[in-house]
């Protein structure tokens, strides 16, 4: 599992001109089954997405397609986890150590 940390590197005005486009790509992987929730950081200078993904590369090729990287208006920074605990709803994406 991943969580994926967005954080802006434009000014909200900036952010916001991307914002629909960045709303239907997301849209498209949680169709694709890729994203479990995302939602704005508080105060809005960015964002967090909970990823899952067969390996870091994929997790890395889905970030480069958002329209706010492609737009340059944010970075990624990435993090791998082990979820060995999940509330019940999530236990499709437990996992065990090994």
């Amino acid at each position: 599992m991943f969580v994926l940390e967005l954080t802006y590197t434009a000014p909200i005005d900036a952010v916001d001109a991307v914002l629909e486009e960045h709303v239907r790509w997301l849209d498209q992987q949680y169709a694709a089954g890729a994203f479990l929730a995302s939602g704005r950081k508080n105060p809005r200078d960015g964002g967090v997405i909970l990823a899952v993904a067969d390996s870091r590369a994929a997790v890395e090729k889905i970030a480069a397609s958002d329209p706010f990287v492609v737009a340059g208006v944010c970075e990624y920074r990435i993090t791998e986890f082990v979820a060995t605990k999940t509330a019940p709803a999530l236990e499709p994406y437990r996992e065990t150590l090994g």
